[in-house]
């Protein structure tokens, strides 16, 4: 229902569960919308998603990634 038509329901003096029904649904909506449409910046801002470009530049072969991972596993022993 539209916010006008849950006026026209209140108006023809619809049941008092039914009127409440439609506001909960179209607050639900509403809200539903908006939760979808902050959703990718706000897990970005909480999690601190990097870039593509940080992760390439971080390794630029695979030499030095597996360089890393050796030195690693020698530091663990």
């Amino acid at each position: 229902m539209t916010p006008s038509e849950i006026i026209d329901a209140i108006i023809d003096d619809r049941s008092a569960s039914e009127v409440s029904d439609a506001i909960k649904d179209v607050l639900f909506n509403k809200s539903s919308e908006r939760i979808d449409a902050m959703r990718n910046s706000v897990a970005s801002q909480l999690f601190g998603e990097p870039s593509e470009e940080e992760d390439e530049e971080e390794y630029d072969s695979e030499e030095e990634y597996e360089d890393d991972y050796e030195e690693t596993q020698e530091d663990q022993e």
